[in-house]
């Protein structure tokens, strides 16, 4: 079951976790969603603007998996 969480710094947290695997980011023209895959749950966030978005794709951990749809 996805969670979806509204707070950036909290998103920021859970991608820093041992057991997230793989983040997806996906973009459209007025939003663009992150969802971070855990062992238990899909973290999901919704970033309006597109300047934060690109900044939080920046701020990721290196070592976390992305994927682009």
């Amino acid at each position: 079951m996805p969670k979806q969480i509204t707070d950036i710094r909290d998103f920021l947290q859970k991608a820093r976790r041992k057991d997230a695997k793989l983040v997806k980011i996906r973009k459209r023209p007025t939003e663009t969603k992150f969802k971070i895959r855990c062992s238990r749950l899909l973290y999901t966030l919704v970033v309006k603007d597109s300047e934060k978005a690109e900044k939080l794709t920046q701020s990721l951990p290196p070592g976390l998996q992305r994927k682009e749809i």
